[in-house]
């Protein structure tokens, strides 16, 4: 049974930081391609980082040079630090995983919620 669960979502003031961290089982961790997508309320899901089995990664035009994606694969885990954050950045991130890139992964986790206040 795969599982993605994410976590380090919250409440920041503008200009903040936080990372938000995704713990992957039942997958093979280490071969697998990683995504962190966001939605907000109104707004498509939209794939805000992604990084390879060979680490190339992958930034939204929105969020280049403000996040950064990265992947342990001794812990199974993938992290999205986001600097510089602003209002446009309030959404559910969601982790998500597949063998190969996609823009629909077939494992996602719960979601957690980032809220950026003016």
């Amino acid at each position: 049974q795969v599982q993605l669960v994410e976590s380090g979502g919250g409440l920041v003031q503008a200009g903040g930081s936080l990372r938000l961290s995704c713990a992957a089982s039942g997958i093979i961790f280490s071969t697998s391609w990683l995504g962190w997508f966001r939605q907000a309320p109104g707004k498509q899901r939209e794939l805000v980082a992604s990084i390879t089995r060979g680490r190339s990664t992958n930034y939204a035009d929105s969020v280049k040079g403000r996040f950064t994606i990265s992947r342990d694969n001794a812990k199974n885990t993938v992290s999205l630090q986001m600097n510089s954050l602003g209002p446009e950045d309030t959404a559910v991130y969601y982790c998500a995983a597949d063998r190969i890139p996609t823009m629909s992964p077939s494992y996602w986790g719960q979601g957690t919620q980032v809220t950026v206040s003016s």
